[in-house]
Order: C-alpha cells, then sequence, then structure tokens
C-alpha cells in the first residue's frame, strides 16, 4: 500500500498525441532543446520548452526506417542515434554517418534505452519481443567502437543512470521488476559487482534519472506514476502522471529543475512536473567510438 505521508505530485500534459511509445527524455543544455524517441515510430525529436515547463513544441523530426531505442548529444550538437540493431550519427547539417553494430545481425530484438557515462561513452540495452527471457544485454561501447557487454542476462533492459560524482551506476531489468546498482570508475569504466537496488511492485520499473542529492527517479510502467528514492532505497516521493504507461524520466530546463516524463499509448506523450528537485548537468557523448564513413543510403536501417 502506498505511504499516505508521502509527498505527491501531479504531472500535467506539455505534448501529447501523435506518439506511439515516446521515451528517452534528455535536455540539451548548450541549445536549450529537449530530445526524446518514438521508439516504435523510428523518430528523433528536438522540442523547446517554455520557461515555466508548461509546454513543449517540436521544433523537429528525424525520421528511421527501424526503431529507435535512445539519443545521445554531443558538444557540437551531433546526435548519436541507437537504432534497431546498430548506432548512427546525425550531423547539424542532417548527413548520417553509421556507428558501431552493438547486436548481432539477426538478431530477434532491438536496442532499447541507453545513456552516457561520466566520460561520454554511450551505453544502450536491448530488449527482444520473442517472449524469451534473460537474454536481453546491456552493453558500453568503447572509444575505440568496441563492444563490451556489460550484462548479459536481463529481460528487457532500461536506463542506466549515475550518480552526480558518477560512482554508482544504475541500471533496469524491467519485467522482474528490478532497479540494480554498482560501482563505476568513471576513469576507465571498471564496474563493481552489480546488486539489486530495489525491487518495484505495482507497475514495472522503466526509465530514471538520479537528482543532485542522490535521489533515483524511476517511471513506473502501468502505474501511471514516477517515483523516488533515496539513495539508501527509500521511498520518498511520487509523481502521478495521466497516463499510464510511464515510460522515462529526465531533468531539463536551464536550472534543470523540470521533471520531463514521456509516455507511451494514446494518452502519452511528454508531461512535466515540478517537485523541488534538481538534475545534474549530464555527460554529452565524446564523440568516439564510431566509423568515419558516410552511410550511402539515408534511411537505410541502423
Amino acid at each position: 500500500m502506498p505511504d499516505p505521508h508521502l509527498p505527491v505530485f501531479r504531472a500535467r500534459p506539455a505534448l501529447t498525441g501523435g506518439f506511439r511509445l515516446a521515451e528517452g527524455p534528455l535536455w540539451d543544455a548548450p541549445r536549450e532543446r529537449l530530445l526524446w524517441v518514438d521508439v516504435e515510430e523510428g523518430r528523433v525529436f528536438e522540442g523547446r520548452m517554455r520557461p515555466d515547463g508548461t509546454r513543449v513544441e517540436v521544433v523537429r523530426g528525424h525520421g528511421f526506417a527501424g526503431t529507435v531505442g535512445a539519443v545521445a548529444c554531443a558538444d557540437d550538437g551531433r546526435l548519436l542515434v541507437a537504432g534497431r540493431h546498430a548506432l548512427t550519427v546525425l550531423t547539424a547539417a542532417g548527413t548520417r554517418l553509421p556507428g558501431p553494430r552493438v547486436l548481432p545481425p539477426g538478431t530477434p530484438g532491438r536496442l532499447n534505452d541507453g545513456g552516457c557515462d561520466p566520460a561520454g561513452r554511450f551505453l544502450a540495452g536491448s530488449t527482444a519481443p520473442d517472449g524469451v527471457e534473460g537474454r536481453d544485454i546491456l552493453a558500453r561501447i568503447g572509444d575505440d567502437g568496441a563492444v563490451a557487454l556489460l550484462d548479459t542476462d536481463l529481460t528487457c533492459s532500461n536506463g542506466p543512470a549515475w550518480s552526480a560524482d558518477g560512482r554508482r551506476m544504475y541500471s533496469v531489468d524491467t519485467v522482474p521488476g528490478v532497479v540494480r546498482v554498482r560501482a563505476y570508475d568513471p576513469a576507465d569504466g571498471t564496474v563493481g559487482e552489480r546488486r539489486d537496488f530495489l525491487r518495484i511492485t505495482g507497475g514495472l520499473p522503466d526509465g530514471l534519472c538520479v537528482d543532485e542529492d542522490g535521489n533515483v527517479w524511476v517511471a513506473v510502467w502501468g502505474a501511471g506514476e514516477v517515483r523516488c528514492y533515496s539513495p539508501a532505497a527509500e521511498h520518498l516521493a511520487t509523481v502521478r502522471v495521466p497516463a499510464a504507461r510511464t515510460s522515462s524520466v529526465a531533468m531539463a530546463g536551464p536550472g534543470l529543475d523540470t521533471m520531463v516524463i514521456t509516455a507511451a499509448g494514446p494518452d502519452g506523450g511528454v508531461f512535466t512536473a515540478r517537485t523541488g528537485a534538481r538534475g545534474v548537468p549530464l555527460a554529452p557523448w565524446n564523440g568516439r567510438g564510431r566509423p568515419r564513413t558516410r552511410t550511402p543510403d539515408a534511411t537505410v536501417d541502423p
């Protein structure tokens, strides 16, 4: 049962309609733009948010032939896009450059949620539609383009996110309902032993973010909620969202004090809330780990 004494905040619609599976919100501070994806439509969106955080306007969209699991941004504005099986770099001029293949050809699943570690290395997970449990992965792409597997036993990988000092990495194993944590060395990406941080009930954990106080905000798919947990896994607060399939959460705006929440389905889209929490600046993609030849066909499924 929810604790009736915990603070409850309410998110409001900022942009709804026309999204099958809105996911992966990301604040690009240098350009003051909000980025997110529609996984099933294979689209990456650039948006502008009002100063008070109440509305989001689509400025530009980028279509891909397959699914799009996540997007990251470099200092110079280039976008790193996780396609179905591989990564693609999208320049400001619209040129598309092929990145490393993360999943082998013929893999039934696809790339899912992802993000950059404190050194700007990109990590992405996978999810499979075949119902087979324990075969999804969480991978890190090195500066040389090599793919290192951190986990190979997941069932719908989501996250990851890091504490403000970069020393704790959180990741999500969605179907078992587990948020996990491990030590992380920002210098070389060395990880410590993985352990369970908390188990979610009354829904499934999806995307997450960490605020400046080290609290973890988890989007709970099926519950229409984002829940806040302390570094000791104590439930501190809940944000109610008027969409059941909440998919991810990020802190955005010039002050990183507007919570942006994505959700899927006919009532989904982009929602915002003010909770008093403030985010931490996210490391941009470092721009490495990719070949430099141009993609012959910009519409090819990556």
